[in-house]
């Protein structure tokens, strides 16, 4: 029998190359899935391919979307990206968040599984270490699912699409532990927000501080350098 495919978002950090680790595991033929919408961070597209190759897709597309012309986020704004916030403190939706970033992807997924024959779709958020970003919350998961089955063909024939978030419940320490259990080489990955000239992880905005803690909590080095040493 061959193995079902699956789409799965691959930004080239170390959350999502981990949920494309447990797709493998899980059975799937990977079909990854990257975007260049305009972010800061563009270096993050070198580390997808980087992921993507070190773990075997099927097949790795890169759509590009120009989230720039919306603005309103750090990281598609000239709006400086915050450095050393409370990240615990999810009271307020921090300014990195790209509004309906995760809605915008999960849509070009979608269309890429109707037109794979495909009905299953991996992406990496997580609710416990998620910065305050409403979209990666399983409210919003469950809600994409049912909009699957009503806004497609596929759906209205009868397909049953499925949203795996493997990561949601997990700590970022219990998802390098994971993805070491996976062979995942996390040297390969790239988290920074606002890497410095040289494409240096700054290691003080919130997605460099949230990595380096979840490295020490799950007792693990980070292999990548640090603009702050």
């Amino acid at each position: 029998m061959p193995m079902k495919r699956a789409v799965v978002l691959v930004s080239g950090g170390l959350d999502s190359a981990t949920t494309l680790a447990i797709c493998n595991r899980d059975g799937f033929e990977p079909c990854a899935l990257s975007f260049d919408y305009g972010q800061r961070h563009k270096i993050e597209l070198q580390a997808a391919k980087r992921v993507a190759a070190s773990l075997g897709v099927r097949e790795h597309r890169t759509a590009q979307i120009d989230l720039r012309i919306f603005g309103g986020s750090a990281l598609t704004d000239e709006i400086p990206v915050p450095k050393v916030r409370d990240e615990k403190n999810t009271s307020d939706i921090p300014i990195t968040y790209v509004p309906a970033r995760n809605t915008i992807f999960l849509s070009y997924a979608l269309a890429w599984c109707e037109v794979l024959g495909a009905a299953d779709i991996f992406l990496g958020v997580n609710a416990v270490d998620y910065s305050g970003y409403p979209d990666c919350r399983p409210a919003f998961i469950a809600a994409f699912e049912d909009l699957a089955g009503l806004a497609t063909k596929a759906g209205v024939e009868g397909t049953r699409f499925r949203i795996h978030a493997p990561l949601l419940e997990m700590s970022k320490a219990q998802i390098i532990q994971k993805g070491l259990e996976l062979g995942v080489d996390f040297s390969l990955t790239h988290s920074c927000y606002d890497p410095a000239a040289d494409l240096i992880a700054c290691g003080t905005c919130d997605s460099c501080r949230i990595r380096l803690e979840g490295f020490h909590e799950a007792g693990q080095e980070d292999p990548i350098p640090y603009a702050t040493g």
